[in-house]
């Protein structure tokens, strides 16, 4: 695989892909009543999939790698990543298991996103399907926590890969650790940079980014920097050296859809940042971005 055009490196993100079916209603519906949608459609949804369609539309070059069953709803999902200009060289093909699939309510009224995830028995990509990636064609990998014993393995050949490099030539490495599960926790220890969510924060007692940032600081490697969004409070950040960065949110006018924003958040600031953006500016960017997408169905029309 080449990289992207002029030679410049992609960023690849490493995760979930799933079919999102949304449905946007006038309110959140109470339950066992029957209710019409305003619309329906099907996205192609996922964590560090979402990432890549917001990395696309900023014009990054990128590629995704994540697992698929053959079928109707990877049909749809390869065509939409495609469509976007997401590279899908490493996705891969697993002989048994089903696409995940989310059902995602959007309440018109107020912008809430409630999600019903299938995740499926797909096994998730492994350190080996991880070793045919060709490292040089990128200068960022983000890992969307999941299947963690296997991901510290394939971070740890990236920092073996880093290690026979001069810094400006090395990968840098980024971690999204977003559900409090126990077994995810291990990979707050890796990454240049690690965006821990609101509910993971809250998981351990935290009632504001700046208190979960503190708090977790011990638990990731010297060196990373620290990341954690928080909603309509906007996003703090906390530098290696202890200095806590704060920048608020941009909330739309009116807002709309809030499904896949956090994953805006993360994907425009990781460009941001391997663009050469200062952290305060990277943040910023990410709110501004994340506020927009708040504001319209889906993606387009973020930049």
């Amino acid at each position: 695989m080449a990289a992207g055009a002029g030679g410049e490196k992609r960023i690849l993100c490493v995760g979930l892909v799933c079919l999102d079916v949304i449905s946007v209603v006038d309110a959140y519906p109470a339950e066992d009543t029957d209710t019409r949608c305003l619309t329906q459609r099907w996205q192609r949804g996922g964590n560090a999939s979402n990432s890549c369609t917001v990395l696309a539309l900023l014009g990054a070059p990128c590629a995704f790698m994540g697992s698929l069953a053959r079928g109707h709803a990877a049909d749809f999902i390869v065509e939409d990543f495609r469509r976007r200009g997401v590279d899908v060289t490493h996705v891969t093909w697993q002989p048994h298991g089903d696409v995940p699939c989310a059902c995602c309510v959007v309440s018109a009224a107020s912008g809430s996103r409630t999600i019903v995830l299938h995740d499926t028995n797909l096994p998730d990509v492994t350190e080996r399907d991880f070793a045919r990636v060709d490292l040089a064609q990128y200068k960022w990998i983000h890992w969307e926590a999941r299947n963690a014993a296997e991901q510290e393995r394939m971070i740890l050949r990236v920092e073996r890969h880093n290690s026979a490099l001069p810094p400006a030539q090395r990968i840098r490495t980024s971690v999204e650790v977003e559900k409090p599960r126990d077994e995810l926790l291990p990979l707050l220890a890796h990454g240049d940079v690690v965006f821990i969510s609101k509910d993971l924060a809250k998981h351990f007692g935290y009632n504001t980014a700046a208190e979960a940032l503190r708090g977790l600081r011990s638990r990731v490697r010297p060196g990373a920097t620290m990341i954690c969004a928080w909603a309509e409070e906007g996003a703090d950040a906390l530098e290696p050296d202890g200095t806590l960065v704060h920048v608020d949110a941009f909330p739309p006018e009116r807002l709309v859809d809030t499904l896949g924003a956090g994953d805006t958040f993360n994907a425009a600031v990781i460009f941001a940042l391997s663009g050469g953006q200062s952290l305060r500016d990277a943040l910023t960017f990410g709110c501004r971005i994340a506020g927009k997408k708040c504001g319209i169905h889906g993606y387009d029309g973020i930049v």
